[in-house]
């Protein structure tokens, strides 16, 4: 059974991303996590974390679709 809730670490690697960039996105509200524990430390529920997956695949299907490839950029 996969855990409830992911380490910053972990979602980095689920991301392909630096654990400093997860930081920045849990501290700038961008990822939804919360602090647990007397040393406050970041946690990533993984449903919030697919969550956050769709709204960039739509996020990202949306600019695609506003900035279509002219000729130039497939070159």
């Amino acid at each position: 059974m996969e855990p409830r809730f992911l380490l910053l670490s972990d979602v980095a690697a689920e991301l392909n991303v630096s654990d400093s960039q997860v930081y920045h996105m849990v501290r700038s509200g961008e990822l939804p996590a919360i602090k647990i524990g007397g040393r406050g430390q970041w946690r990533v529920e993984r449903a919030r974390l697919e969550e956050y997956i769709q709204l960039k695949y739509a996020e990202t299907a949306a600019w695609v679709r506003d900035n279509p490839l002219t000729e130039r950029d497939a070159e």
